[in-house]
């Protein structure tokens, strides 16, 4: 056998490209919220943070269960809760080890987690936002029941939500852009 490798006869790479019509194409720095940087470790440590205060305050008024939607939130904000916490630890662990979390596998299940978990929040916080506004303006009914804990819940909810989404559409244009 007469094969030579790469180490003994070196061989130049032929450029992928055929001039200066196509340069190559450079990779996407991590940008600060994308997984695997501070800035995702953030944004996960606050999304944690605000459905577990939903989750709480809700929970913690005893009315909560016969209204569906309220349910709806406790449960919306149980999931997300357990997805950021999930995704919070991975992070951490990607920045103990310096390693990338830029596979196209792991984005794409960070992307799709974090797309079915951002709408199930927003949509449970509006859910629940029409029913505060039905007991507290529409029905006049806020002494006979915890209208302030629906609306902190609810505000909870929407904060989760509000950064969810930089998580999301961070993650979604770097799945695009490959």
């Amino acid at each position: 056998m007469s094969v030579s490798h790469a180490s003994v006869h070196p061989v130049e790479d032929p450029p992928t490209t055929d001039g200066a019509n196509n340069p190559p194409r450079a990779r996407m720095k991590e940008i600060q919220g994308m997984p695997g940087t501070p800035g995702g470790l953030g944004l996960r440590v606050c999304q944690f943070v605000f459905a577990v205060a939903a989750l709480s305050i809700m929970a913690t008024t005893s009315d909560f269960p016969s209204v569906t939607a309220f349910c709806y939130l406790v449960a919306a904000a149980g999931l997300q809760s357990l997805w950021s916490l999930s995704l919070a630890i991975i992070d951490v662990y990607a920045l103990l080890v310096r390693r990338s979390l830029q596979n196209h596998r792991v984005v794409s299940l960070f992307t799709v987690g974090d797309g079915i978990t951002s709408t199930l929040i927003f949509a449970a916080a509006c859910a629940s936002a029409g029913i505060t506004v039905l007991i507290d303006n529409d029905l006049e009914s806020c002494s006979q029941n915890h209208c302030t804990q629906f609306e902190i819940a609810t505000g909870m909810a929407f904060v989760c939500w509000f950064n969810t989404v930089p998580s999301f559409l961070l993650n979604f244009w770097s799945l695009a852009s490959r």
